[in-house]
């Protein structure tokens, strides 16, 4: 079956006459599109087992109908730009790999191939030579944590968490789950915790356990993702904002040029050629160890009281014993 693949326009002129409610069978399809009613019986199958399309016949009514009300079967009209676009999107895929939605992904891009007329110059994964995406490091998540968390997003129901914080200690929590996130390898679930009375952040590596309740609840019409986490530096988030001033050498101005680290920033050039970054964040955590990265390369100028943590982390880092053959 996988190797027959019959043109799409047909594909649509047979759900058309499906969706009219006529049962229309192999017999009246062939006679219209004027072609053989193997061909029409093949598409069927086609239909059916490879686009995943409801088909069932009715000995009644002698004739094909649907069993889901609302299927239909999707109209592709693509440009060579848009195949393009999908074959980038294709690769992208790599930085799921190891995830539970990886295979989901992969068989939705199948689906989108498998729609795609004929007579096209260029298909997904004609030519691997192109592109190549290299994924961010990922955490491990368990399949049945990400399940249940995704099926709770889409539900509003809670959910009953074993959560494990950075310095091993576990606990239940209870969570109305409000908006999920995925970032730098990590998938986060941002929602009202019981035990906190706040909104807080959770990662999904770190969660034992997830189960959902039959408890529904209301995400609160005041809660805005992008809102919340508009001055943000990384995932964490906080209510008070700060004014952050870098001053980066020439050797990492460069880099510095080259991208957008937040959309407050502004880049104030030197005579020397070096920079000064400043962004204006509600969390300081991340930024700390991304400042850290580069080294003496980067000089904080605001607030001082960042400043003086970052200046005894390196003082403390100098101090730590040299390194060891042992673990």
């Amino acid at each position: 079956m996988a190797k027959y693949k019959p043109q799409h326009t047909r594909l649509l002129f047979i759900d058309r006459k499906i969706r009219e409610k006529r049962f229309p069978n192999c017999a009246s399809l062939a006679e219209e599109w004027e072609v053989s009613d193997r061909t029409i019986q093949r598409d069927i199958d086609y239909m059916r087992n490879e686009l995943d399309a409801p088909i069932e016949y009715s000995a009644k009514e002698r004739g094909y109908h649907y069993t889901e009300e609302q299927y239909r079967l999707p109209a592709l009209n693509i440009r060579e730009s848009d195949l393009f676009a999908i074959y980038l999107a294709e690769k992208l895929l790599t930085q799921y790999e190891g995830t539970p939605i990886y295979d989901n992904l992969r068989s939705v891009f199948a689906k989108i191939e498998a729609c795609l007329p004929d007579k096209m110059p260029i298909r997904p994964g004609d030519d691997p030579g192109l592109f190549t995406v290299l994924p961010p490091f990922t955490t491990v998540i368990a399949p049945e944590v990400l399940t249940t968390v995704f099926d709770c997003l889409r539900a509003s129901t809670q959910m009953e968490i074993e959560y494990r914080s950075p310095d091993g200690e576990t606990a239940w929590r209870t969570i109305d789950p409000y908006h999920g996130v995925r970032f730098e390898g990590d998938w986060y679930l941002v929602g009202h915790c019981h035990l906190r009375q706040a909104i807080r952040t959770f990662s999904l590596a770190r969660m034992i356990t997830a189960r959902q309740t039959k408890e529904q609840f209301v995400r609160p019409a005041s809660f805005d993702f992008h809102k919340l986490f508009g001055s943000h530096f990384g995932i964490h988030w906080g209510t008070d904002e700060v004014e952050v001033r870098i001053h980066f050498s020439p050797r990492a101005a460069a880099y510095i040029r080259e991208r957008r680290w937040h959309p407050s920033q502004r880049l104030d050039e030197q005579h020397d050629g070096s920079l000064v970054l400043t962004l204006t964040i509600n969390h300081l955590l991340e930024l700390k160890r991304w400042i850290l990265s580069w080294g003496d390369d980067a000089r904080v100028l605001a607030p001082r009281d960042l400043a003086d943590d970052l200046r005894q982390t390196a003082m403390r880092m100098a101090a730590m014993p040299g390194g060891s053959d042992h673990p």
